[in-house]
């Protein structure tokens, strides 16, 4: 944000700076924007808010056109949510790359521009504007901000189509899919046909290269979906995920997706990016494709699981395969343990897939895995491959039945009695109880105040949970 806000040149300036006063020193970070101010002779005072106020600030956009003026005036408003010990905050300085798309014409009609958000509402206007604009803004994710833009019926389609900015296109495709994802938990009847035809249309474009097709069509993560909840229903959110997924295979098509696998597997394994870029695109359609667990999608996952000349491609099988109810499940994962039982990086990451596994009985196979004979709690690699995984896998995590809150408690005092820094880092699923139904929220504080109740508690997992109660 400190180089959107000053330029390439004075930001370079100010870090020649910053090296010649601090190298080989202990500095804090308000070191590092003195050198930005002194180099550049911008003052970054209302800057330093970023560090020192809590929370994501909120933006809200709204554009309004006026065709015979040929004017188009941007109205912004900010706000930052309270958070434990700010209650009040006061406005930050965003910088929000922005531009004028053309509804008929496709192109830039007003040249991006940097908008510094500094107020809590702002306007701006734009001349010569002589067609409906689109709205393209914060471009380059030019601010870690929560954006909400009031958009016309039909405008994120043309965005996710035409819009030259890579970050700015993807975002447009991702609110698609999180509009109609927010809409079906709340039981609305969303039209999909959007979404999957901005999904088709990105798949078919010969003008993008792999990386972003892969990028921009992943589904949004449970996680993210919550966020944009008042109150995160974990169950709604997995049954609406899966839906639109199946909803994209059959729309687009499965010998779409299937072509798309096939015709990015048959590089060999190299380290360019063009080869990364296809893997992960391969992989991504594979998910698609594993949307529905029938017995051809199963075959191919377990196909890219035997073939696989890489650690990607194999993981990427394995995980899979880890949410199917079949052999080739138990088969993969006994081959995989088997080949790298001496690698423990590698065996972490066959606890994490199955911590992450999204299956109804997730909680009961994690309980398995802690009494496998290679998991010890004093390992902290191997903690943090069930306890970290497992408290961000939403759907079983937040289990109705409160086991997983129960499970992950459980795993925290145990771990805080060999080494407390590492179990203290545990604790934040449990901290997010107020994000649930009433039902979830009041087991999360019961095992929070279990936490807080335990005779012999180290400071640090006492801090943090007794900070996740207050």
């Amino acid at each position: 944000m400190m180089k959107t806000i000053l330029g390439p040149d004075k930001f370079r300036a100010g870090t020649d700076l910053y090296f010649e006063r601090h190298d080989g020193q202990a500095v804090t970070c308000d070191d590092f924007v003195k050198a930005m101010e002194d180099a550049s002779g911008v003052d970054l005072a209302h800057f330093r808010l970023w560090y020192s106020q809590a929370g994501t600030p909120q933006v809200r956009a709204r554009i309004e056109h006026d065709s015979a003026s040929g004017t188009a005036v941007l109205h912004l408003a900010q706000s930052v949510p309270p958070t434990p010990g700010q209650p009040v905050k006061k406005p930050m300085a965003i910088p929000l790359r922005t531009a004028l798309i053309g509804e008929e014409s496709g192109a830039e009609i007003a040249p991006e521009r940097l908008i510094l958000l500094e107020e809590p509402e702002q306007t701006v206007t734009f001349e010569a504007v002589r067609e409906p604009p689109l709205l393209s803004i914060n471009r380059d994710f030019s601010a870690p901000v929560l954006l909400q833009a009031d958009r016309r019926p039909g405008e994120l389609e043309k965005l996710a189509a035409s819009d030259m900015d890579p970050f700015a296109r993807y975002e447009a495709i991702q609110e698609l899919m999180l509009g109609w994802l927010i809409a079906e938990t709340q039981a609305q009847s969303p039209d999909a046909a959007p979404a999957i035809e901005a999904v088709a249309n990105t798949l078919r474009s010969n003008a993008l290269d792999a990386a972003f097709k892969a990028e921009a069509i992943l589904l949004p993560i449970e996680s993210m979906i919550g966020d944009r909840m008042e109150a995160v229903d974990p169950e709604a959110i997995h049954a609406a995920r899966k839906k639109l997924q199946k909803q994209l295979l059959t729309g687009i098509g499965r010998s779409a997706w299937k072509e798309v696998w096939e015709s990015n597997s048959d590089a060999a394994y190299e380290l360019t990016p063009e080869a990364k870029s296809r893997r992960r695109l391969k992989n991504v359609a594979l998910d698609y494709l594993m949307a529905e667990h029938t017995e051809d999608s199963i075959g191919y996952s377990s196909m890219q699981y035997r073939r696989s000349t890489n650690m990607t491609d194999r993981l990427a099988a394995l995980k899979l395969l880890s949410d199917t109810q079949s052999a080739a499940r138990t088969e993969a994962l006994a081959d995989f343990y088997s080949r790298y039982e001496q690698d423990p990086l590698v065996i972490d990451k066959w606890f994490a897939v199955q911590a992450s596994a999204q299956r109804p009985d997730t909680v009961e196979q994690v309980r398995q895995l802690l009494d496998h004979a290679a998991f010890s709690v004093t390992n902290p690699n191997r903690l943090r491959s069930i306890a970290a995984y497992f408290g961000s896998n939403q759907w079983a995590f937040h289990s109705a039945s409160g086991e997983g809150y129960r499970l992950l408690a459980d795993l925290i005092l145990a771990a805080d009695k060999v080494n407390p820094q590492v179990a203290a880092r545990q604790l934040p699923p449990l901290g997010r109880w107020r994000r649930f139904d009433e039902k979830r929220a009041a087991m999360m504080r019961a095992e929070l105040e279990r936490i807080v109740a335990t005779s012999g508690l180290s400071k640090d997992v006492y801090e943090q949970a007794s900070k996740s109660l207050a």
